[in-house]
């Protein structure tokens, strides 16, 4: 995991990267048995975002997160929940103490880990019948707004993979059958995402592949994207067609 990907980004991705249905975080209480009482960690946790969401469920959550930007940003949201501990680690080497952990979560996250050593780390920390939680908000590839979005990307912006760090086909199938053992369930949720001008070019700058104001086509790449948004938007909103995949397994 690089802990420089995401250097001075921390406000602007705590501000634009959106959050993650109800509907999913009350399937893992309900449906994979996450308790109150349970102890989780969420790797690669950024700025807090989905940690956040497991704190008001009232979990003890270690917030794992090896950008010192990010961590701060988490830092400061979350300072009024007790129950949040941040933890300047990544997900090879989380610093956890062995078998201390009931369920791990990654948010938007598992594709910048290595899938060699991240399970390693996870037999490690996780208690008898833990499991992994992987999550992310996966924009509908079907969709012409998100076809287009995809183009002005590649056009202007070198390290753009795919969305997802290119996991989209991956995230799409369900391909992880090298990371979990003895299968995994998979849940999809409409998670459509509503913006505003500010808010859709916002969501694109958050990205790390995206332009930064001194680059020399930045002028070029924001009027594209404010173009985009124009002819999308209706009254002044954007809403991006969006799908939120999780897949829990063991490990």
């Amino acid at each position: 995991m690089n802990e420089h990907k995401f250097d001075g980004m921390g406000q602007i991705y705590a501000r634009f990267r959106p959050s993650y249905p109800q509907a999913f975080t009350d399937y893992l209480y309900t449906d994979i048995g996450i308790r109150a009482d349970a102890v989780l960690a969420d790797i690669g946790a950024g700025t807090g975002i989905f940690t956040r969401q497991l704190l008001e469920k009232g979990n003890l959550v270690y917030a794992v997160e090896p950008n010192d930007d990010m961590r701060a940003v988490a830092r400061q949201d979350l300072k009024g929940f007790e129950n949040f501990v941040s933890v300047n680690g990544t997900a090879e080497n989380t610093t956890l103490a062995e078998s201390s952990i009931d369920c791990i979560t990654a948010a938007q996250a598992f594709h910048w880990f290595d899938r060699t050593l991240f399970p390693k780390e996870c037999r490690r920390i996780l208690k008898p019948n833990g499991k992994v939680v992987l999550v992310w908000n996966s924009r509908d590839f079907e969709s012409s707004l998100v076809q287009e979005n995809d183009r002005i990307n590649r056009k202007y912006c070198p390290n753009f993979k795919g969305f997802s760090g290119g996991m989209r086909g991956a995230v799409d199938a369900g391909d992880f059958d090298d990371f979990f053992v003895g299968g995994y369930e998979t849940k999809a949720f409409s998670h459509p995402l509503r913006f505003d001008r500010q808010g859709f070019i916002g969501r694109n700058l958050s990205a790390s592949y995206a332009l930064k104001e001194n680059d020399p086509d930045y002028k070029a790449y924001i009027a594209e994207l404010d173009a985009l948004f124009g002819k999308h938007a209706a009254d002044g909103i954007l809403m991006m067609p969006n799908i939120t995949r999780c897949y829990v397994g063991a490990v």
